[in-house]
């Protein structure tokens, strides 16, 4: 596991890369990192996936899928989900919140070091407090980064937007009224911007909810990334803490297990991809859902700490029968969780 993270961050920005693990028992727990089409890197020299290279070239998409009769989890890697806020008003706070609620770093820049103050007691990752082309220069972007432009001012709009069409994107969304955002549109147009990448952009801001208040506007702007995030059948691979603790064996030493969500139906509570580390000392990193479906899925992680073997298992929690209506439990879905030693 520790060569696969060292393998997934040497491949070329911008790579599409999926780790592909074998659940089926003789070959279960064998990886293959394929990049771009590539096979990279083996978990086991001339093993299953060397022999099915081809095959396992072929993977586009998260999810099991089946290589000579082998089930095969496909775990297509994004990157960490960068929200980058230009503006530090009243809606960008929210926004903010919510983005750091989910688990994403979030960037604000703002000009005014008032406003650029209430972003940082938002919670805000970085703030940039400069000039908004000045900041943008040091916004790289990339195929997971959200750009949301809410500055006070059409003139602040075009400037930030001319930069970030330049920038590889997974979304741009900017606010203000249709008449203000056609000018900035038409402006940037004139000047030479590229027309396909304006005319993509999400305008007015945020889903459709009739949203009026600040709050409002910031949970219909977040509900879009959402919706635009999810379209994407890609994993969110593994988090930051989750690779530090497992590389880092001075501060996180001894036998640790990694579970991970492989399959999923119904209405589970975490999607496919989504991992969790159990530590030695009975603490995790990350959540695979929690309540009893967790719970049992740690004792089982913890026994796996404890045995002389280091075989990969697979779990099948079902979430829809007698114990969990007793438990309280809602989600009504079942799930696959396959549980490794690192």
């Amino acid at each position: 596991m520790r060569e696969l993270l060292k393998r997934i961050d040497t491949c070329e920005a911008g790579a599409v890369n999926m780790v592909l693990t074998v659940l089926d028992e003789n070959d279960l727990g064998e990886k293959a990192l394929i990049s771009d089409g590539q096979l990279v890197w083996e978990s086991k020299e001339n093993g299953f996936f060397f022999n099915h290279r081809k095959e396992a070239a072929a993977f586009c998409e998260s999810g099991i899928a089946e290589i000579d009769g082998c089930r095969v989890f496909c775990d297509t890697l994004g990157r960490e989900k960068q929200i980058v806020v230009c503006g530090g008003g009243h809606v960008s706070i929210p926004v903010i919140q919510i983005g750091v609620m989910m688990g994403c770093e979030v960037t604000v820049l703002e000009d005014r070091p008032k406003f650029a103050d209430h972003a940082r007691r938002a919670g805000a990752s970085h703030v940039i407090c400069e000039p908004f082309e000045q900041g943008l220069d040091k916004v790289e972007g990339g195929p997971d980064t959200y750009f949301v432009i809410v500055t006070r001012g059409h003139r602040y709009d075009q400037v930030c937007l001319e930069k970030i069409a330049k920038k590889e994107h997974a979304y741009i969304g900017m606010i203000g009224s249709r008449r203000r955002v056609a000018m900035v549109k038409r402006l940037l147009i004139e000047s030479g911007s590229d027309k396909q990448v304006l005319d993509a952009v999400y305008t007015p801001i945020g889903l459709d909810i009739g949203a009026e208040t600040p709050a409002e506007i910031g949970v219909a702007i977040m509900a879009e990334i959402i919706e635009v995030k999810n379209k994407k059948r890609r994993t969110y691979g593994y988090s930051r803490e989750i690779v530090r603790a497992i590389l880092d064996t001075e501060t996180y030493p001894g036998r640790k297990v990694l579970a991970t969500i492989v399959a999923r139906k119904g209405s589970a509570p975490q999607g496919i991809g989504v991992k969790m580390l159990v530590l030695p000392d009975g603490k995790c990193i990350g959540t695979i859902g929690g309540g009893c479906m967790e719970a049992g899925v740690f004792q089982k992680a913890l026994l796996m700490m404890r045995a002389e073997t280091r075989e990969a298992k697979v779990c099948h929690i079902d979430l829809t029968g007698e114990e969990a209506e007793d438990e309280g439990m809602v989600c009504g879905g079942i799930v696959d969780v396959l549980l490794e030693t690192v």
